[in-house]
């Protein structure tokens, strides 16, 4: 596994409790992740590497090609490896340094934040992995996927911009709209020690509904209802910036509201209150 970050760790512990020797290759020398193997400095990345089956680049997204370039030179991989990275930005072709080689090469891509690699193993179970490259590879990612309790798929190429962008959105984006939201209601006069706990658990029933219902039906609130005096009230609760956001976003719930039955009249007054103002 090269790099001991938050994934890299993460999913070298859940790989070793699966029963996997893991070795961590690090920059200089210092104790390995806590649930897994071994950590060696630079100076031994060439031995370790010799003796592995499969290497693991975990690493940021901008710093793949990079560490497959010093793999080239500082390790002998020969036609029995097998390298993969974790990023789900790139595909194999991230990896084109290492060619010559003729290892395996492809990716995994584990589709779960990991802020505590501690917890890993339990986050990571139940999750999905995206899986492309070459079919020996991808072989090795699905099994690497399955130990850790994962569902892998395969991803092509043509698909990888907007799966990564989804996926963006749907873990990024909801943290950052939950931030959003909570500066609001502090700002309103709700007290801030109750902020986070209220939220967090709207939030929690939110994604218990996406889950057994699907969006259509697990849509609630005023745009949903048509209810235009709400949304009107809403927006003069917010600053600029704030407006901006709840416009953009009450649109695609617009969009939502009316597949799942809202009448045609009130939508279209739903519509004008969002796009009024400058929208």
């Amino acid at each position: 596994m090269v790099g001991a970050g938050r994934m890299g760790a993460g999913l070298g512990g859940a790989l070793a409790a699966a029963g996997s020797d893991v070795t961590y290759l690090v920059r200089s020398d210092r104790p390995a992740p806590p649930g897994a193997g071994l950590s060696v400095g630079s100076n031994a990345w060439g031995r370790a590497v010799e003796s592995a089956a499969v290497v693991i680049i975990a690493t940021p997204d901008g710093a793949v090609h990079e560490v497959a370039s010093e793999l080239s030179r500082v390790a002998r991989l020969t036609g029995s490896h097998v390298v993969l990275h974790l990023s789900g930005r790139h595909d194999r072709s991230v990896l084109q340094p290492l060619e010559p080689s003729g290892a395996a090469l492809g990716s995994l891509h584990p589709l779960q934040s990991v802020p505590d690699p501690a917890r890993a193993i339990e986050r990571l179970r139940g999750s999905y992995a995206g899986v492309d490259g070459d079919e020996r590879a991808m072989d090795v990612a699905d099994a690497l996927a399955r130990a850790a309790g994962m569902t892998p798929f395969r991803i092509s190429m043509s698909a990888r911009r907007g799966y990564h962008a989804a996926a963006a959105m749907t873990a990024n984006f909801t943290v950052a709209l939950y931030d959003v939201a909570c500066r609001i209601a502090v700002r309103s006069g709700v007290p801030a020690d109750a902020v986070p706990g209220m939220y967090l658990a709207l939030l929690r029933g939110t994604v218990e509904n996406l889950a057994e219902l699907g969006p259509e039906e697990a849509l609630t609130g005023a745009i949903r209802r048509g209810d235009v005096e709400t949304v009107e009230a809403h927006l003069a609760a917010l600053e600029e910036g704030e407006r901006i956001l709840y416009r953009a976003i009450g649109r695609e719930a617009l969009r939502l509201a009316e597949a799942a039955g809202l009448d045609r009249a009130a939508a279209a007054r739903v519509a004008a209150v969002l796009e009024a103002d400058g929208a």
